[in-house]
């Protein structure tokens, strides 16, 4: 189960305080929506950001990658990492330039990441990744052979240090401003599936299956 948070100094939000959000549940709901996020990590003083697929069950993150790449060769060593995910809900037009912003929802995740050792809970962290971006899809797919397994690392990320930042509603102008004479409010973003393409080599006989037909990242 979740323990209660409480931000760390490095986490607690300074400007824009106001939109902090720092209960786990709350992080949780954005970070099961997304499904991408941006790992920043530093090698001999050079910043790299590397956006990636992730999972998560209960306080862990789960990402994943092949072994030979930069990120996870430096990452399975214990290097401190930041992970970033973002979603964004919408465009807030306001009569300033100044005030225009984003309706927005994002949780920042510090800590360092383990490589998963253990045969099964690797297995079982690659299903997870799976089922968090297309529920359904693992079972009805081929499973990853020893090759793949050995070509593929899978890095634990304990979510103990963390803060989530949200925006909404609507134009906040000054009040000047209200006077101006141009269109102001909110345009609504959202990640919508499109209609599924069949590969040019699929057996006609197989139907979209339910998952691919109805998929959205809506909870």
């Amino acid at each position: 189960m979740s323990q209660p948070y409480v931000p760390t100094p490095r986490t607690r939000l300074v400007r824009e305080a106001d939109r902090a959000v720092y209960d786990r549940e709350a992080a949780y709901r954005i970070l099961d929506e997304g499904f991408l996020c941006h790992v920043g990590f530093v090698v001999d003083g050079q910043p790299f950001v590397i956006p990636t697929s992730y999972g998560r069950k209960d306080d862990s993150l789960y990402i994943h990658g092949s072994a030979a790449s930069r990120m996870l060769r430096q990452l399975k060593d214990g290097v401190p990492v930041c992970v970033t995910v973002t979603l964004l809900d919408g465009l807030v037009l306001a009569r300033s330039i100044f005030n225009h912003s984003m309706n927005y929802r994002s949780v920042v995740v510090l800590g360092k990441a383990t490589l998963v050792d253990d045969p099964k809970e690797k297995v079982e962290a690659l299903r997870l990744l799976s089922e968090h971006i297309i529920p359904g899809r693992w079972a009805d797919s081929r499973q990853p052979n020893e090759r793949e397994l050995k070509a593929t690392s899978v890095l634990r990320l304990p979510i103990e240090e963390f803060s989530a930042k949200v925006r909404s509603g609507p134009v906040v102008d000054d009040e000047a401003d209200y006077s101006f004479p141009t269109w102001a409010g909110v345009v609504p973003l959202k990640m919508v599936a499109g209609t599924p393409i069949g590969d040019a080599r699929l057996d006609p006989t197989i139907q979209v299956p339910p998952y691919v037909k109805r998929y959205s990242r809506s909870r």
